[in-house]
């Protein structure tokens, strides 16, 4: 799914560990969502799903994941 106009620089996501083992991760403003086993796969699965949302041309060079604190 493509975006109109200028793209972004960066892109934020924050992470949640799961209960019952791995890691969520869900975009801040746009509608991408993941999941790994593990950090490495995390990494790895944030990086193919921003690269599927956005078109190869404007895909935000720029990643951030930000760990949300457990309650």
């Amino acid at each position: 799914m493509a975006t109109q106009g200028k793209p972004p620089q960066t892109i934020d996501f924050e992470v949640a560990k799961q209960l019952d083992g791995g890691y969520t991760a869900r975009a801040i403003g746009y509608s991408i969502f993941t999941q790994g086993e593990d950090w490495d796969d995390l990494n790895t699965m944030v990086r193919d799903a921003v690269r599927c949302h956005f078109d190869d041309e404007i895909v935000p060079p720029i990643i951030h994941l930000h760990c949300k604190a457990r309650e």
